[in-house]
C-alpha cells in the first residue's frame, strides 16, 4: 500500500504535487473524472500527503450522514430513508454533459478538503459524494448539478467557509428519500437505469414522491472491485 501510494507523489519548485492522479476517483463510478495532473499542490511533507491520499481513496470507514429507515414502508426493491439536518459543502455547474461538470464538481469540493478554505484545514473525506441532478425544460436544455461533500461530525457545527466562490456550504433540512441501491460500477446510463426501476416501482406502490430532481449517489473509489454500493434516491412529496 505505502509503495503504491508513494508513485502518486512528485517534488516541483519546492512543492509536493500528486502528479498522477488523472481519471481517478469515480472515473468509472458515476463517471466522475476527476483529480487531474497537477490539480492538488501542497506544502505539506509526504507523510501527511500520503496519509490524506490513502484515507480519500482507499478507507472502507468513510463517515456517512445518519438517517433513519422507514421500515414500515420498506420495498423488496427499494428503502425509505429519513436524513437528519446536516451540513454539506456543495458547488452547482449547469451543461449538457454530466461527466464534465461533476468531474469539475468534485475537483473543486476535493480542494476544499484539501485545505482550500478560510481555514486552511484539512477535512476528512466522507461518502456518499452526492449529486442532485436538475433537468432542464428539454432536449436542448442544460442541467444544473449539485455536487456535494458531507460535513463530517467534528466539523458539523462549524465547517470551515469555502476560500473558492464557487463552493458553498448547504445547510439541509431533514428530508425523506426512496432509495435503489445497486452494484457495479456505474455509469450515467446505468444511473438513469435504475431511476427509471425505481419510479417504476414507487408508481406500482402508490408512493407520493417528486420525480425531478433526483440524486445519484457514490460510495466507492475506483480501486473497490467488488460488493461496491451506488444509489439512485428520489425526494419523497411530503405536501399534501
Amino acid at each position: 500500500m505505502k509503495h503504491l501510494l508513494t508513485t502518486f507523489i512528485s517534488r516541483k519548485n519546492g512543492n509536493y504535487i500528486a502528479s498522477t492522479f488523472t481519471h481517478l476517483w469515480f472515473r468509472r463510478s458515476c463517471e466522475y473524472q476527476v483529480l487531474n495532473d497537477n490539480d492538488y499542490r501542497t506544502d505539506q511533507k509526504p507523510p501527511t500527503m500520503l496519509k490524506t491520499i490513502g484515507q480519500a481513496l482507499f478507507s472502507t470507514t468513510l463517515q456517512n450522514p445518519k438517517f433513519t429507515p422507514n421500515e414500515e414502508n420498506k420495498a423488496p426493491d427499494y428503502e425509505v430513508r429519513t436524513y437528519q439536518t446536516t451540513n454539506w459543502v456543495s458547488t452547482t455547474l449547469t451543461g449538457m454533459e454530466q461527466q464534465a461538470a461533476i468531474s469539475t464538481g468534485f475537483r473543486r469540493l476535493f480542494n476544499y478538503i484539501q485545505g482550500n478554505n478560510h481555514n486552511k484545514e484539512n477535512v476528512e473525506m466522507t461518502a456518499p459524494v452526492t449529486c442532485l441532478v436538475d433537468p432542464g425544460a428539454g432536449p436542448a436544455c442544460e442541467t444544473t448539478f449539485t455536487v456535494s461533500f458531507y460535513i463530517p461530525e467534528e466539523h458539523q457545527a462549524n465547517p470551515p467557509l469555502p476560500s473558492d466562490p464557487e463552493v458553498f456550504l448547504e445547510s439541509r433540512k431533514e428530508f425523506t428519500v426512496f432509495v435503489r441501491t445497486y452494484g457495479g460500477f456505474t455509469n450515467m446510463q446505468k444511473s438513469r437505469e435504475e431511476l427509471l426501476n425505481l419510479l417504476e416501482s414507487l408508481q406500482r406502490d402508490g408512493a407520493r414522491y417528486k420525480d425531478m430532481p433526483y440524486y445519484v449517489c457514490g460510495y466507492d473509489s475506483p480501486f473497490k472491485l467488488v460488493n461496491r454500493r451506488n444509489e439512485v434516491w428520489i425526494l419523497q412529496k411530503t405536501e399534501l
